[in-house]
This record gives structure tokens, C-alpha cells and sequence, in this order.
């Protein structure tokens, strides 16, 4: 009967204590992990500390930054959720693709599973146990493709091979470039460090280098000096690239081959830095040194260039993210505060365009916890990006005169069906 109240219900236990009892646990995991991962390091010996820290990050920091990037996609995702722009018309999604929510459930299990492993690496590497520590990163990244590729209706089967297929459609441009296409190519050109890393990681891995030296060895196969690290570094831009003269060959508009131009400033900056390890320091210092120099000027330039005036079209100064109703973020970026926050992502944009050219080059890559520190700084910038390159792509849809249905509402949808797959 309607009104009645049974013992059980009153006996669950609330979504607030849910929520609180979940973060309790969180935070008792993070800080055990923090205690094991410092004595680890404590005892390793003073002179070998610094290059045991160096290896392990670079097991590491790549799905590091990947768990980042899908937390900030969370984000991007919610403000989309409480504005007018339909991110699910400009990607051209169904109404069953991944929400917020389910991103932050993926992230989360990323934020609790990397740093596992990390600690267990530590730890038994710092006790002895070095082919027991060397099994964790190997088994971390089976883990991570085995989930990618897993045939069977869990885990999100559709969102996985979507994001495969797009990731293979990005590798080979042999059919007409998509906005999701291009939108992933771009936010992968930021994710640079993580393909470099990627690369040393994997290498090792393959030739047995793990929790071992000989990746200190400059001629060694996963040394320092290898050619395969600004081959890395350089892929997310010749994928972009190569997009950009495939929309030229099918629009026809000279547009495409400037933003082609653009990508193309990058390879320069890569392999002259480079070069550093591959020619006579005098040399180094007079040529290669300022041409580096001077590459990274006019990448940093024409990138900030086309981010003002192609991928946001900021020239209007109209106030974007028509918020639906009255929250937070409506209330705080509401009227002259809005020109602030242009006034502040102009310039951010800028210096973290400047700053970027640091971690493309190869011979400034053994400072890993500054390039660490830009790579999250850049992941920010390009979470920044993409709430007006999105909103931009929104107004052309819109302008255009394209019939736009009606989009129902996150919250209603998940009324309407437990399916939360692409």
C-alpha cells in the first residue's frame, strides 16, 4: 500500500552515508598507499634513490595522466549536462552513450588500480623481491589492453570498441575525417608524453629491463639516445596532420591545409631537440641549439594563433554555456565575470602553449617530475579547450539551419533504461 514504509527500507542505509562511507575508504587506501610508497623509498639507498623514482614514474606516469584526462572528460561532461550545448548532437551519439557519471566510475577504479600497482612495485623492489616488482607493471598493462579488447558485453563493450574504432579510423584517415575524429586527434596531440613513455615502457618490457639498469645505457635498445622516442613524440601530430589533407582532399578548403601547417611546426621542435644526442655539443650549441630555439617559438605562436581565432572563434566575446537552470558554475560565470574568464583563458592558453615545447623535447625529458608537472598543466589547458572548441562546433550546428530534435535530458534517460554504453 501506497503511504507504508516497510522495516527493511528503514533499515538501508542512506545515499549520503553511502557516499560518506565510500570516500572514508577512499582516503584510507590513499593515505596507506602514500605510508608504504615513502618507507619504500626511504630505504632505498641515497645515491640510487633518485634513479629508482625516475624508473618506476616512467612505468606509471602514462596511465597516470590517462586516469586524469578521463576524470577531466567527467567534468567536461557535467557542465555540458547542466548547459544548452547538446555534446551528444555534436558527437553524434545515442541516447545510451556514456554519461558523467559512468566516466567518473571508470576513473575512479583507474585512480584506485595504478597506484596499487605503483606500491606494490615499490615495496617489494625496496625489499629485494626485484622479479616480483618487475611483474607489476607488466601485469598492469595486460590488465589495461586485456579490459580494451575484452569481447563480452562488460565493461562498457560499446563505449571500448567505439573509442578502438575511432582510434584506428584516427591511425589510418582512409575515410572522411568526423568531428569525433579529429576532437580525440587533438586531445591525443596533448597526450604526447604519454605515447613517448608509452614506447620506453613497453621496450623495456619486451627486452626484460624492468627494475634493472640497462635502460641507463645510451646505446642500449630502450636507452636514452634511442630514435623511437621522438618517433613517439611525433605520432599524434602526423595523425592529425594526415587528417587535416584528407579534409582538404574533401572540401577543398584552404583552411585545412593552414591547420595541416600547423601540426607540421611540431616536427621540428621534436627532432632537433633530438639531435642533441646525436651530434658533437659545439655543433649543438651553435646550429641545432637556436634553430630548437626557434622552431618552439613559431610552434607555440601559431598553435595559441589557431586556438583564439579558428577553434574557439572568440572574436564575438558572446557569453557561451547558456546554463538550462541556476547552479554554481551558472551563478559564478554569470555576466561581467564571463569576460574575466575569457581575459583568463586567453592567457593561460598562451603560457601553457609556451610551456608545452618543454616536454616535445627529447633532451629535456630526464627532469621527470618538471615534465610531469607540464603535462598535467597541459591536460588542463586541453580540458579548457574543450568547453569552447565544443560550444564552438554547437553555433556552427545550430547557424547552419540543421534540424536539431529534442534531446532528452541525462537525468531522463537514465530513468528510462540501466544501459550506459556509447
Amino acid at each position: 500500500m501506497k503511504g507504508i514504509i516497510s522495516p527493511l527500507q528503514n533499515a538501508m542505509p542512506s545515499p549520503t552515508f553511502l557516499w560518506r562511507f565510500k570516500v572514508t575508504l577512499f582516503l584510507i587506501w590513499g593515505l596507506t598507499c602514500c605510508k608504504i610508497s615513502w618507507d619504500s623509498v626511504m630505504r632505498m639507498d641515497a645515491n640510487l634513490r633518485d634513479l629508482f623514482l625516475y624508473e618506476a614514474f616512467l612505468y606509471y606516469n602514462p596511465l597516470l595522466l590517462v586516469t586524469m584526462m578521463v576524470w577531466l572528460w567527467g567534468v567536461n561532461l557535467w557542465v555540458f549536462l547542466q548547459s544548452t550545448v547538446s555534446y551528444t548532437k555534436v558527437f553524434d551519439l545515442d541516447q545510451n552513450h556514456l554519461t558523467h557519471r559512468e566516466m567518473w566510475k571508470c576513473s575512479t577504479w583507474m585512480t584506485i588500480i595504478v597506484p596499487t600497482s605503483m606500491t606494490a612495485y615499490l615495496y617489494l623492489y625496496s625489499h629485494g623481491e626485484v622479479s616480483l616488482a618487475a611483474s607489476q607493471p607488466v601485469l598492469l598493462y595486460i590488465l589495461v589492453a586485456v579490459i580494451f579488447i575484452f569481447p563480452f558485453d562488460i565493461f562498457y563493450l560499446s563505449s571500448r570498441y567505439f573509442f578502438l574504432r575511432t582510434l584506428v579510423r584516427i591511425a589510418l584517415p582512409l575515410q572522411p575525417i568526423t568531428f569525433p575524429d579529429f576532437f580525440v586527434a587533438d586531445i591525443l596531440t596533448s597526450m604526447a608524453k604519454v605515447f613517448s613513455d608509452l614506447e620506453r615502457s613497453v621496450c623495456r618490457m619486451v627486452n626484460r629491463q624492468v627494475a634493472t639498469i640497462a635502460w641507463l645505457e645510451a646505446d642500449s635498445v630502450c636507452g636514452s639516445h634511442s630514435v623511437a622516442i621522438p618517433m613517439a613524440l611525433v605520432l599524434p601530430y602526423m595523425w592529425r596532420l594526415l587528417q587535416c589533407l584528407r579534409q582538404y582532399r574533401d572540401t577543398k578548403e584552404k583552411n585545412c591545409l593552414f591547420n595541416a601547417l600547423k601540426y607540421s611546426t611540431a616536427v621540428p621542435v621534436i627532432f632537433l631537440s633530438a639531435l642533441k644526442y646525436h651530434v658533437l655539443h659545439e655543433k649543438w650549441e651553435t646550429l641545432y641549439r637556436p634553430l630548437w630555439l626557434l622552431s618552439s617559438v613559431i610552434n607555440s605562436l601559431y598553435s595559441f594563433y589557431w586556438d583564439i581565432t579558428r577553434d574557439w572563434d572568440l572574436s564575438g566575446f558572446s557569453r557561451i554555456f547558456k546554463f538550462n537552470k541556476s547552479s554554481t558554475v551558472s551563478n559564478m560565470l554569470y555576466g561581467r565575470q564571463w569576460l574575466q574568464i575569457y581575459f583568463w583563458v586567453i592567457g593561460s592558453n598562451f603560457v601553457l602553449r609556451c610551456s608545452w615545447t618543454y616536454k616535445l623535447s627529447a633532451h629535456l625529458r630526464h627532469n621527470y617530475l618538471t615534465v610531469f608537472a607540464i603535462t598535467l598543466m597541459e591536460m588542463l589547458r586541453r580540458f579548457q579547450w574543450i568547453f569552447f572548441r565544443v560550444e564552438n562546433e554547437w553555433n556552427k550546428i545550430t547557424r547552419s539551419g540543421v534540424q536539431l530534435t529534442e534531446i532528452p535530458r541525462e537525468e531522463e534517460k537514465l530513468l528510462g533504461s540501466n544501459i550506459h554504453d556509447v
